[in-house]
């Protein structure tokens, strides 16, 4: 279930096959743990960011993400 406060980050290969100039994969799985309180604004200004500079300032792919958090209305159901 989706609850109240939960977020969902959805994002397309280019941001999973972003590597360092090691080759190695964007720790993403890491990266969503260190950053799960920021809001979804946040949250995709920091990934484009940290992106950017573990690709040594250079995208090779086409990246797309979407953050969206669930809030509460506060109105109950009927």
């Amino acid at each position: 279930a989706f609850l109240p406060g939960d977020q969902m980050l959805l994002y397309t290969d280019g941001v999973t096959e972003t590597r360092d100039r090691a080759g190695e994969f964007f720790p993403l799985a890491d990266w969503t743990r260190r950053h799960n309180q920021a809001t979804p604004r946040e949250l995709l200004d920091r990934l484009h960011a940290d992106l950017f500079h573990y690709a040594g300032g250079r995208l090779d792919d086409d990246i797309a993400a979407l953050a969206v958090r669930y809030r509460h209305s506060g109105v109950p159901e009927r």
